[in-house]
This record gives C-alpha cells, structure tokens and sequence, in this order.
C-alpha cells in the first residue's frame, strides 16, 4: 500500500487545491435565508464599530438588478446601492458590506422586507404609497414610474377610457397580483367595462409573453419593461392616454430599521441623489439613453 505521493503527484495536487481556494474566493459568500436575523448590523452598531454589514433582498428586474454577462450582479438600484456604501465610508467612516439575495416573488419579497428585522433593505421597484408607510419604512424616491396600458400591436389604438369597452370588445383584463398595477386595472375595469374578465398575473415576464402571444389581454406595466420588450421584438402597443407618471419608486425596510436617516441624507447630500451626474449616468448606462432620458425627464416633472 502507497502510503506516500510521489513529488509531481503532491504538487499537482497542492496546485489543484490552491485553484480551487483562489475559485471559492471569487464567489459571492455572503447570503442569508428568510429565517435568518443575525449578523447583521444597526447602524449605531456600524457607527460604532467601524464597519457593518447590511442583507439587501432583492426582486429581479432587466436594468434594475439583474446578471451581466459575467453572472455579476449589477443595475440602476443594486449600483445606487453599492453608491450608499460609498457614501457612509467617505462621510462616517465605516466600511459597510452589502450582502444581497433574490426573492423571485414580488408578494414573498414585499413580506419578508415587512416581517424582517434591522439591518435588512429592500428593492423590487415598489411604490412609495401612504398605506403601504403603516408597515414600511421608505427612502426618497429613486425614480419616478411612468406605468402603461399595452395590448398586442394589433388592436386599435384607445384615445379614452370610454373607448374602452368597445375596442376592447371580449378582451380580459391581465392584473400583477398584489401590485398598484393590479388596483389601477380593476378600477378601470369597474368603471369602464365592468363585462371584462381580470386574469391574475405573477411577474412582469408573464404580462409581457401573454400579451404579445395574441390579441386577448390588456394589462398595464412599467415603461421600461414595455420599452425592452418592444426592442426586443414583442409584438406590443401603448396606449398613451392612459399613461400614469404619478409613482414613485424607493427603497423600502422594516419600520424597526435604524439606517432610514443615513439613507436619507445619501438621497439629499450635494444637490441630491436623482440630480447627480452619478445618477443619470447609472440610468443610462442600464436603462439606455432614450428610456434614461424619459424617466429622468418624469423625475424633474414631479
């Protein structure tokens, strides 16, 4: 029985395991599941020790956070949110570690960052609404939402909500579950055309593959979801009347968090956040310049 390695064999294998160390390294360590509460900081905790560490939940959305090709995660909130780190280093110096996970459904997400504890933040495009402020905690706004009624490029064009029932005609209502979107729809529906049928929907993904398919659903949706699928191909129309630029998009946390005023002063220093070349060149450079000029444009309106 060989009890030892030969010389070339031990190095090869010391090799082999130092490539396997250096691998290990270079991928993301730092996640946390819905039960975990520990590990992770206040930010008088932070304050105090110079460093800290904030779990940052997230729902997949293209341009906001989302894979490049390199499988790093990147967009205009998770890069706003790595700016904030920047921000409390240079002005507090405390070095903060943002830990981020994803949350594919919306309704488990928005939960999650209600039910959690200090030290959590949330993004998932959500909008920044008086009762939704009972049970969460927000940051300023970090765009203005622009939320479109689209069907397939077929259908006539609707100058007016009257118009509705009858272009409409045998058309079924495609409602985001638990979204604003979903509460805008009915409203319409009861009052407009009140014979629609309204489908539950659960990500972006679906409304955009069932509306393209044919000429049966209406639903509305972000611009910038509508404006990507579009230049990608999909078959789909906006109806401009019944554009609403009235949303706004933030961050969002449990109303125990101690981090809302350091968020806040981020959004605030030097002229503010959206105003910053920083911002806009983040906007454009994930959302394209013509989509970035929109929604910068809808920020200035407000």
């Amino acid at each position: 029985m060989q009890l030892y390695h030969k010389p070339e064999s031990f190095i090869r294998s010391l090799f082999v395991l130092f490539v396997i160390i250096i691998i290990k390294s270079l991928l993301p360590s730092c996640t946390f599941s819905e039960k975990d509460q520990s590990a992770f900081s206040s930010w008088q905790e932070a304050q105090a020790k110079g460093k800290g560490t904030l779990k940052a939940l997230y729902v997949p959305a293209e341009g906001f956070a989302y894979k490049d090709n390199e499988g790093n995660l990147t967009g205009v909130t998770v890069e706003l949110l790595r700016g904030f780190s920047k921000f409390v280093y240079n002005k507090y110096d405390v070095e903060l570690d943002i830990c981020f996970a994803e949350e594919q459904d919306w309704s488990v997400f928005y939960r999650r960052v209600a039910e959690g504890s200090d030290g959590l933040i949330g993004f998932g495009n959500v909008t920044i609404t008086q009762e939704r402020r009972v049970e969460l905690g927000f940051s300023p706004s970090y765009m203005t939402n622009i939320a479109c009624l689209i069907t397939h490029k077929k259908m006539p064009e609707l100058n007016s909500f009257e118009e509705i029932a009858e272009k409409f005609n045998s058309m079924t209502a495609l409602a985001f579950a638990g979204t604003l979107h979903e509460e805008r729809l009915k409203k319409i529906v009861s009052k407009y055309f009140p014979e629609a049928s309204v489908k539950n929907a659960h990500s972006n993904e679906e409304i955009l593959k069932r509306v393209a398919a044919d000429d049966g659903y209406f639903a509305y949706i972000d611009l910038y979801n509508f404006q990507r699928a579009v230049d990608r191909g999909k078959p789909l129309k906006r109806h401009k009347t019944a554009d609403e630029a009235a949303e706004q998009f933030g961050y969002i946390m449990p109303l125990s968090t101690t981090w809302e005023e350091v968020i806040n002063e981020y959004f605030e220093y030097d002229g503010g956040l959206t105003n910053s070349a920083f911002y806009k060149d983040i906007m454009t450079e994930h959302l394209g310049k013509d989509l970035a000029k929109v929604l910068i444009e809808a920020n200035a309106g407000l």
